[in-house]
């Protein structure tokens, strides 16, 4: 397991728990020494964990040998982890909802270019981590251009708390996770601005329809959005109030600025860095995003959420899609 927030944590548990030899690395080593005591109190505080487990300081050590890597850095250093991966002849697996910023790529899609596609996959679905690692049941889907690999994921992971399904689409489910953060924030910014459960509902289903917009643009498959990367974590994002990218956004509605949010709370959520990564893409493939551009008027361009709702509102008629 490489990077012990409270994702890479919680699944490092999962793992554990289903009888797999597990090896976790993280930069931080306050969090290395606190995960050999059986606790994560950063990111996983009062959840007790495994003492059990191996928490190697020496990040070639931690990989060497290993069957599978699994990946849970945030985007912003993807890359750079990923290529101190390269020749590594194991199964790479990527549980980071972002887009690369610069290229437009998935964390798969960067993966392969130090792996073949055939052992790359990708895990994402409606699951907080601290729900799976309290073992509250959670369903989420494995995707590989492999289905022998996503067989194998599936297997390592799969636990009656823990169901996993398959797809072929690893895009689908990539773009599905991390476009949902986006629109979490809008859904937070409807709570912040006082709104009711009509405007919630009619934004999240609007922004499934933009999702799948772009998504297909980027090579996804159109019917893996109605899924649970797609539908299912767009729905748990959006309404649960344990969600940061809704938190981001109902701070925002209530009139606090990027400036103070930031000063508050350094570690900002993924959908920050990820509206503006969609933002550029939707431009550069000519898609239509109306809610992701508002979103990215707010993060970055000091809009007002209220005019950002009335952007949305105010546009032409047109039938639903």
């Amino acid at each position: 397991m490489i990077g012990s927030g409270a994702w890479g944590t919680a699944l490092a548990k999962v793992l554990h728990e289903n009888g797999n030899s597990v090896t976790i690395w993280d930069v931080d080593p306050a969090v290395r020494d606190d995960l050999r005591q059986g606790r994560n109190e950063r990111y996983l505080p009062g959840v007790p964990l495994p003492t059990d487990w191996k928490v190697e300081d020496d990040f070639g050590k931690a990989i060497g040998g290993r069957e599978c890597l699994v990946l849970a850095v945030p985007s912003r250093v993807f890359r750079e982890i990923a290529a101190r991966l390269k020749g590594h002849p194991g199964i790479f697996i990527s549980v980071t909802k972002g887009i690369e910023y610069e290229t437009g790529e998935t964390m798969s899609q960067i993966l392969r270019e130090h792996a073949p596609a055939n052992r790359v996959a990708a895990l994402s679905g409606p699951s907080f981590a601290r729900e799976v690692a309290l073992g509250i049941p959670t369903t989420v889907v494995c995707a590989s251009e492999s289905d022998g690999t996503a067989r194998t994921v599936q297997g390592m992971f799969h636990r009656p708390e823990f169901r996993i399904y398959r797809c072929l689409d690893v895009l689908g489910v990539e773009y599905g996770g991390a476009l949902k953060n986006v629109i979490a924030i809008a859904a937070g910014v409807s709570d912040g601005l006082g709104y009711g459960d009509n405007t919630k509902a009619g934004l999240v289903t609007r922004a499934l329809s933009e999702m799948r917009r772009l998504g297909v643009a980027c090579g996804a498959q159109p019917e893996t959005f109605s899924g649970l990367s797609g539908l299912g974590d767009l729905m748990l994002t959006c309404f649960s109030k344990q969600s940061r990218n809704r938190e981001l956004g109902e701070r925002l509605g209530r009139g606090e600025t990027m400036e103070q949010i930031m000063a508050s709370q350094p570690k900002l959520a993924e959908g920050y860095p990820t509206a503006r990564s969609a933002h550029r893409l939707a431009r550069e493939k000519r898609v239509v995003t109306p809610i992701t551009d508002e979103v990215y008027a707010v993060l970055y361009e000091g809009k007002d959420p209220r005019e950002a709702v009335r952007g949305l509102i105010s546009r032409a008629f047109k039938a639903e899609d």
